[in-house]
């Protein structure tokens, strides 16, 4: 297990959790002063209330929990944030209702899940050509035709 220094900048933040053994997401809690009700269609910035220093080579990516999603409508805007190595401010989700029905979240929530994975720096280089495959140049959904 890595150690990653996590620096609380409100005295309420709640840092990630595990909620098992085997979890590969940590839980990113809510770190509000008061109730913030989020309107059918609206995001809106969700503070968590520290700052971490991710190891070199690795970045944070935050999903959405799917409980959170599939019963409140409620999900990172972005889909997928990455939070790079090199960050060192404040930690925010912004948070979208897809719903049609406003959203309550409160303080200590669990709002979003951290995954830190390791990524490959890549220098790109022309090429006049590229290597053949058995898929070739087909695109979206041309695996699945016959």
């Amino acid at each position: 297990m890595q150690t990653v220094p996590i620096k609380k900048l409100r005295e309420n933040a709640i840092f990630p959790t595990y909620a098992t053994e085997c979890a590969a997401g940590a839980d990113l809690y809510a770190c509000l002063d008061a109730p913030m009700t989020v309107a059918p269609h609206q995001t809106v910035m969700i503070p968590l209330g520290y700052a971490m220093e991710l190891p070199a080579g690795y970045a944070g990516l935050v999903y959405a929990r799917s409980g959170l999603a599939a019963k409140r409508d409620l999900a990172p805007a972005n889909k997928v944030g990455v939070i790079d190595s090199d960050y060192r401010g404040e930690w925010f989700i912004p948070i979208h209702n897809h719903g049609d029905s406003p959203q309550c979240i409160c303080h200590g929530e669990r709002i979003a899940q951290l995954i830190i994975t390791p990524y490959l720096t890549a220098q790109f280089a022309p090429a006049e050509a590229l290597s053949d495959t058995q898929r070739g140049v087909g695109g979206f959904g041309s695996t699945g035709m016959k």
